[in-house]
C-alpha cells in the first residue's frame, strides 16, 4: 500500500515538473527576440494598371501616389481604396515620387526627367534637370532643398524647389538609385558596384564607404545621424550604427525554402526596432528588434515589389510588378 501511495506521489510530482518545465520553455520561447512578431497579410489594393510601378509615396494614411512604366502617375486619397491614373504628359519609365507637403511633389525617371506638381499631383509639369541621365532616386528634406540620383554617378541638387538643379560631384560613374538625408547637412547615397557614398556639408562634398562588397546597392535610409541601413541584390543588408564610418554585414542567408538568395529593393524604419524591406518574388521582411533578426511576411502576391512607403509605424504600402499595389498593416 506505502509502495502504491508512493508511486503515485511520484507521478503527480513528474507531471507537475514536466508541466513546469513547458510552461518555463513556452515564456523562454516568447521573450526570445523576435518571437514576438506577428505574421503580417498584406493586402492587395485594385490600381487598375497592369503597368510595373517603381515607385510608391504616403504623406499620411489616407494620401498616396505611385508611378512607373508609360509615365504612369497614381493617387489616393483614401488610403488606397480607389487609385485614379494623373496624366503626367510623358511616356517614360518613372522611377521615383516623393512629397514634402500635400501640395508639392516630384517624379523623376528615365532621360533626366524631372516632375514637379504644386497642387498635390493632381497637375504636372517638367523641370529643366540639366541631364539625359536616367533618375532613379528623390528626397526632399524640405519644400525647397532637395536631391536627385541617377545613372553614371548623378547627383542632382536643388533649393529653390526644382526650378535649378545643379550637379554636385559624387566621384564615381557608378549608377545611383537612392538618396536619403537625415538632416540639412547629413546624407547617404548608395548604387552599383558596392558603392554607398555619405556627405556631411549638404552634398558639397561626398566621400564613398568602404563596404568590402561588390553588391548593388539600391536603396539607403537613416533612422537618424548615426543609424543606417542600405539593403541591395542578392540578400545584401549592411547596417551603420556610427554614421556611416563602418558598415556591417548583414547579408540576409538563403533559408532552406529558397535556390537563390533574394535582391532587396527598398528599406524602412518607423522606430527605432521597426523596420521593413521589401524586394524581388514579393518578398516582405520585417524586423521589430533593430534588425538583429528578420521575419519573412506571408504575401500572396508573389510580384517583384521596387516601392516602399511608412507614412506611419502602422501602415505602409508596396508597390512592383504588374500594377501590384499592397497596403500592409502592423498589428
Amino acid at each position: 500500500m506505502a509502495e502504491t501511495e508512493l508511486a503515485m506521489q511520484s507521478g503527480s510530482w513528474i507531471r507537475r515538473v514536466v508541466l513546469i518545465s513547458l510552461v518555463v520553455l513556452e515564456l523562454a520561447v516568447t521573450d526570445a527576440p523576435g518571437a514576438e512578431q506577428p505574421r503580417v497579410v498584406p493586402t492587395t489594393q485594385k490600381s487598375g494598371t497592369e503597368v510595373t510601378l517603381m515607385s510608391v509615396y504616403f504623406l499620411d494614411a489616407k494620401v498616396g501616389w505611385a508611378v512607373g512604366a508609360g509615365g504612369t502617375i497614381l493617387k489616393t486619397v483614401d488610403g488606397g481604396k480607389r487609385w485614379k491614373p494623373v496624366p503626367s504628359r510623358t511616356g517614360v519609365l518613372l522611377t521615383g515620387v516623393f512629397f514634402a507637403d500635400r501640395s508639392r511633389g516630384w517624379v523623376v525617371g528615365s532621360n533626366g526627367i524631372v516632375l514637379h506638381s504644386r497642387d498635390g499631383g493632381e497637375t504636372w509639369t517638367g523641370q529643366p534637370s540639366g541631364t539625359q541621365s536616367a533618375l532613379y532616386g528623390v528626397y526632399f528634406l524640405t519644400p525647397s532643398s532637395g536631391w536627385a540620383v541617377g545613372a553614371a554617378g548623378t547627383i542632382l541638387h536643388t533649393e529653390d524647389s526644382g526650378a535649378h538643379w545643379l550637379d554636385q560631384t559624387s566621384g564615381t560613374n557608378a549608377v545611383l538609385y537612392a538618396v536619403y538625408f537625415s538632416d540639412t547637412d547629413h546624407g547617404g547615397a548608395v548604387g552599383a558596384l558596392g558603392t554607398i557614398l555619405l556627405t556631411q556639408d549638404g552634398g558639397l562634398t561626398w566621400s564613398a564607404q568602404e563596404t568590402q562588397s561588390a553588391a548593388t546597392f539600391f536603396d539607403v535610409f537613416f533612422a537618424d545621424q548615426l543609424n543606417g541601413w542600405a539593403v541591395g541584390n542578392a540578400g545584401a543588408m549592411f547596417q551603420t550604427i556610427d554614421g556611416g564610418k563602418r558598415w556591417i554585414d548583414r547579408t540576409l542567408a538563403c533559408v532552406s525554402t529558397c535556390s537563390r538568395l533574394t535582391d532587396l529593393i527598398k528599406v524602412r524604419f518607423t522606430g527605432p526596432k521597426a523596420g521593413w524591406v521589401v524586394g524581388e518574388r514579393g518578398s516582405i521582411f520585417r524586423t521589430t528588434d533593430a534588425g538583429f533578426t528578420w521575419v519573412e511576411q506571408e504575401n500572396g502576391a508573389k510580384a517583384s515589389l521596387f516601392g516602399l512607403s511608412f507614412p506611419d509605424p502602422n501602415h505602409g504600402w508596396a508597390s512592383g510588378e504588374r500594377g501590384t499595389i499592397l497596403h500592409i498593416t502592423a498589428r
